[in-house]
């Protein structure tokens, strides 16, 4: 007799899957499909990376023990590892990114009041990208090197809660500065980046759309002294300038006024020099704004340690993409389920009671809060007493 959701049940629940019907929908995944839908593909695919599966095999072994849990679990084809393989080859991996983008869009009002160091009213991005190393033998789609093979995950991260804004998956060869062209700029939004996408003819348009960057000066730029302002020393500034680029072309390509700010940190006896647009914040906080920045590579550390995306299920473009986005739908999810139940664990702490308990039938709030909780028995009124 069944009684009661399982864990992994509960967990679904917070997906809307009429948004996910609308994708599915968009791109015609269930063209000539009659048993394993698009939502038992990513069901399948969420599991595994809930419980870090290792292979196709091992997603089919599992589950198949649990046959007679699966249909309480939301499964209504059949798991095989070979019909898996072919939905990862076929079904076009865009339902599964517009999919993870709607799950972005309900986690982004549950962080936009979240502390991330810096007191600002304006959203911060952080932009930066990473390399997943691939087999060139095995991935020759994916070019990186002459015998390597990669892919890049360009992720623009909100700083409030550590949310995927905006994520592209390139192969290897893709610089990161041509991702500034592809990205749709917010007005009044803050972006910090690194120097590798300093190109001053792509920061003009991002000034020209009304958004702010902050990003550090390679030592080769050339500029001219307008204005110097005062400055607080003991914080660790050493100059806070208004400049013009020098230069034919630079100059052509930002014709406008720049920030530039110096900046000694005493823990790493390093100087940085920071470019930015933004005229009305402190410089302290400018410099404060760039320190945020490591955010990025924590969530790339995090999400590399915690979710199967340096390991893929597929050798093809479609497979690996799929598996990459419903990775990252399964990081945003958990980040809804936090903050909707008002859960004081980290992600952390979350994705390993996961991992061992989505077969569990008790209530998802006590499993994430380690509370205690008694399982009540119940009455079987099919039963005869055969004592009085």
């Amino acid at each position: 007799m069944n009684s009661g959701k399982t864990i992994f049940s509960q967990l679904m629940d917070f997906l809307p899957q009429y948004e996910f019907r609308k994708c599915v929908a968009r791109y015609k995944g269930s063209y000539k499909v009659k048993r394993f839908t698009c939502w038992d593909q990513f069901l399948c695919m969420a599991f595994a990376q809930l419980t870090f599966r290792e292979s196709l095999r091992d997603i089919q072994t599992c589950l198949r023990v649990t046959q007679p849990k699966l249909y309480h679990m939301g499964f209504r084809g059949k798991v095989s590892r070979n019909t898996l393989a072919n939905a990862n080859l076929v079904r076009d991996w865009r339902v599964y990114a517009d999919f993870a983008q709607t799950l972005i869009a309900i986690a982004k009002p549950l962080y936009a009041k979240e502390d991330f160091g810096v007191q600002l009213d304006q959203t911060v991005y952080a932009l930066d990208s990473t390399t997943i190393d691939l087999c060139l033998s095995l991935f020759p789609w994916a070019k990186f090197r002459k015998r390597k093979g990669a892919v890049k995950m360009h992720t623009l991260l909100d700083l409030r809660g550590n949310i995927p804004s905006v994520v592209f998956v390139t192969h290897g060869k893709v610089h990161d500065v041509k991702i500034l062209d592809q990205l749709s700029v917010e007005p009044g939004a803050i972006y910090v980046m690194d120097r590798g996408y300093l190109d001053f003819h792509r920061l003009y348009r991002m000034h020209q759309s009304m958004g702010f960057f902050v990003i550090r000066a390679k030592s080769n730029s050339r500029f001219r002294r307008l204005y110097s302002h005062s400055i607080d020393k003991s914080t660790g500034l050493r100059s806070d300038q208004t400049v013009v680029l020098q230069g034919f072309y630079t100059k052509k390509d930002y014709p406008e006024r720049l920030r530039r700010i110096r900046f000694y940190d005493p823990e790493t006896d390093k100087t940085f020099v920071f470019l930015t647009n933004n005229f009305s914040l402190p410089a302290f906080a400018i410099t404060e704004l760039y320190r945020c920045r490591w955010q990025v590579e924590l969530f790339f550390k995090w999400i590399k340690g915690h979710l199967r995306i340096k390991a893929f299920y597929g050798t093809s473009e479609n497979a690996v993409k799929t598996q990459i986005w419903i990775a990252i739908s399964v990081y945003v999810l958990v980040a809804i389920v936090k903050k909707q139940l008002k859960i004081e664990a980290s992600l952390y702490t979350i994705l390993q009671v996961l991992s061992v308990s989505l077969f569990e039938k008790i209530p998802i709030y006590q499993a994430l809060t380690l509370s205690g909780y008694k399982e009540q028995e119940v009455a079987n009124s099919n039963q005869l007493k055969l004592f009085q």
